[in-house]
């Protein structure tokens, strides 16, 4: 199934307060309803036979729909992150809120304690699987605006290494590419940073600092022919050639420089590196490209962190999510920009 753009939906109302999510969602029956809705917004259409009807509803399952015509039964979770799972849908639901509704996040271990949950697995497990839901399975890229471009730029995230030798450590490289947008003039906070503001972000573990890494990593999260603005890193040398319109800065190693010409970008890697930091007290390189994720999804809906909830349910509805077992193994792969191989 292909996730639906559900911001436009006036029918799938999202609440804004905890007595609200309450009222709305009391019981299992309540979150399947909101899902049904989120999944099949035109009706419900049978997989087996293709009619489009209401269903029968099984009163002690709420998570399974019979159709009418072929009385064959659809599971409600069959394809998105919460199938599979024998956790209640009311608990999913909370765990979806908690997750979009609080700004700066949650750790698995603060996660399990807000919902009573006896495993630190399970809340480690539920989590994991929203951040799967977080990347849309038809996600666009980002530019190709007129008149705004977009800063790139790598960086280092981890912790330090210590015992092995001068030079040696185990950070990981990550790839970032944010748009650069203008207020409007005369509107709140339009003199900061000369009216600039962060628009959405791109943000995906790189393999090395090659030019092949790079640029591929910017024709994966941008429009092509947008602007991009980069330091002069030979990496990025190759962007003109496949067809972007490429500004290198030569920062010098002067923050002056940097601040003038790509403000933006080292602001992103320094609230992501905070709120690694902060947050989750550091993360593990198996599974940082899920954190990425997460901070993607969180800074890019930034402005509106409650419809972030629907809109959680809404891509969650339409993906596939890892098992606990794929994610202790490292079979599974997290979801990164679209075409992006890291």
């Amino acid at each position: 199934m292909i996730a639906m753009n559900i911001h436009q939906r006036d029918d799938l109302a999202f609440p804004q307060s905890l007595p609200e999510f309450q009222r709305q969602f009391p019981d299992d029956a309540a979150c399947a309803a909101y899902l049904k809705r989120t999944r099949w917004p035109d009706g419900f259409i049978c997989s087996h036979c293709g009619v489009i009807a209401e269903p029968y509803r099984i009163v002690t399952r709420p998570g399974v729909l019979e159709c009418r015509a072929c009385r064959r039964q659809t599971g409600l979770l069959v394809g998105t992150v919460m199938e599979r799972s024998h956790t209640p849908l009311s608990v999913w639901f909370w765990a979806a809120y908690l997750v979009a509704s609080q700004t700066p996040g949650m750790s698995a271990v603060q996660f399990q304690r807000q919902l009573g949950l006896t495993r630190y697995e399970t809340a480690f497990g539920i989590l994991h699987k929203l951040r799967a839901g977080m990347v849309r399975p038809d996600q666009d890229r980002i530019g190709g605006r007129p008149k705004e471009h977009v800063e790139v730029d790598e960086t280092w995230v981890g912790g330090r290494t210590r015992g092995e030798g001068r030079g040696i450590h185990h950070k990981t490289l990550v790839a970032a590419a944010v748009e650069v947008r203008h207020r409007e003039p005369g509107t709140a906070q339009d003199k900061r940073k000369d009216g600039r503001y962060a628009g959405r972000v791109r943000l995906a573990i790189a393999a090395d600092r090659s030019a092949g890494s790079l640029c591929d990593f910017v024709e994966s999260a941008t429009m092509p022919g947008s602007l991009i603005v980069t330091d002069d890193w030979s990496g990025y040398a190759g962007l003109r050639k496949r067809g972007y319109d490429h500004h290198a800065i030569a920062e010098c190693g002067d923050p002056e420089v940097a601040e003038q010409f790509m403000p933006m970008i080292h602001l992103v890697f320094s609230n992501l590196k905070t709120w690694l930091n902060g947050i989750h007290h550091g993360v593990s390189a198996k599974h940082l490209q899920a954190y990425l994720n997460e901070f993607t999804f969180r800074f890019n809906r930034r402005f509106y962190p409650f419809n972030a909830f629907r809109s959680l349910l809404g891509i969650a509805g339409g993906v596939e999510a890892p098992t606990y077992a794929e994610l202790y193994s490292g079979v599974w792969r997290h979801p990164t920009c679209s075409g992006f191989l890291r």
